[in-house]
């Protein structure tokens, strides 16, 4: 990974567009799924998931991505897929894109989220329990944008990922402290939204 900075965005020419997983079956279980052991192969799409992506992709209202490229878990892996059938074109697996890990959390319980982030909220570097910090998980997406820069120009592009790391990526983008992360309104599952950068 390049030495970048938590909030050191590059002056973009390409239009991002940032995609949350369709409803999954780990959020089906109420679990919380973020190593690749676990992810990489298992805990794909709920069938919920598939319909949500069903009703996103037939009502979509944004630019049609020229580029998509997904964290390499299942989840990810299947809603990409399904957008690029939709749109004709081949989705890239990223595992800059991979969901934050959550350490001893792993395979726990979800309502564990609401520890992490209150700890998030205090320390955007903390680690704690083995916890993959804000601001790592800020700088592996931002080395994501940096190395997208240099390969395109003024393609709409797609980052199909997971609820943390995406909104991770719009707070650092618009400026904010990584540590209010939590403020940004979360994607739900299947939601999308611009990635919009501050002036």
């Amino acid at each position: 990974m390049s030495n970048v900075e938590a909030n050191d965005f590059p002056r973009c020419r390409n239009h991002y567009l940032l995609m949350r997983h369709g409803h999954s079956q780990a959020n089906a279980m109420g679990l919380i799924v973020s190593s690749p052991e676990q992810g990489l192969e298992g805990y794909g799409l709920s069938p919920k998931g598939q319909e949500q992506l069903h009703e996103r992709l037939t009502g979509w209202h944004l630019a049609a991505p020229d580029q998509v490229f997904h964290s390499d878990f299942l989840r990810t892996t299947e809603t990409a897929a399904l957008v690029g059938q939709h749109f004709n074109i081949t989705p890239h697996p990223e595992p800059r894109l991979r969901e934050r890990f959550f350490g001893d959390y792993d395979q726990g319980p979800d309502p564990a989220y609401a520890d992490v982030w209150a700890m998030d909220s205090e320390n955007a570097e903390h680690r704690t329990h083995g916890v993959e910090s804000v601001s790592d998980v800020s700088r592996r997406l931002i080395d994501l944008i940096i190395s997208l820069e240099q390969r395109f120009d003024e393609a709409t592009i797609l980052l199909v990922g997971h609820g943390d790391p995406l909104q991770i990526l719009l707070t650092a983008a618009c400026g904010e402290p990584l540590s209010e992360h939590r403020r940004q309104p979360p994607l739900a599952p299947a939601d999308v939204r611009p990635l919009i950068f501050a002036r």
